[in-house]
């Protein structure tokens, strides 16, 4: 078995199309489907799981997905989300989701910006906890754009790799 699956939860569309990006830069059998379209991972040896950073977090759905994969899988994550990149907003998210994922093998992570919707950032403005969010997102309105998907496309090939020679 040598099949990848690339699993995706997305709101505004952000993390469908890093899903897509990363999904064509993969070579060999592959599949990529809604992480509610997820029934089981048995056919799988290697898993990228995408999700949007919601509230510094991970969304509710993705972290019971996350829950549920078999230990010692191999597993990728990626995440889109508003904040600069690099900032510790996004960071803490990514890090709360490889914590998670301890019975597996996580062989990287990648984070893409992405344009927040308008509701979000209606509540993020009511929020003054959130206002550093708030103020960093209005920059990532462009986002995901073609250099992001670039990136996505280089991690999905270095972390394949990884996936193949990991274990070996």
């Amino acid at each position: 078995m040598n099949k990848t699956l690339v699993a995706y939860f997305s709101r505004t569309g952000n993390t469908r199309t890093v899903a897509e990006a990363i999904f064509d830069a993969l070579d060999g059998e592959k599949e990529i489907k809604p992480i509610d379209q997820v029934s089981s991972f048995d056919a799988y040896d290697f898993i990228i799981i995408g999700f949007p950073v919601q509230m510094h977090s991970l969304p509710y759905p993705v972290e019971q997905f996350i829950k549920t994969i078999p230990a010692r899988k191999k597993i990728a994550f990626f995440c889109t989300h508003g904040s600069l990149p690099g900032h510790r907003l996004s960071r803490e998210a990514i890090e709360y989701a490889v914590v998670l994922a301890t019975q597996t093998k996580v062989l990287g992570t990648f984070c893409s910006r992405g344009k927040l919707s308008v509701q979000a950032l209606d509540a993020l403005n009511k929020s003054p906890e959130h206002q550093e969010w708030t103020e960093m997102s209005a920059s990532a309105g462009t986002h995901p754009d073609a250099g992001d998907l670039d990136e996505a496309r280089v991690f999905a090939r270095q972390m394949r790799v990884l996936a193949q020679h990991f274990g070996r």
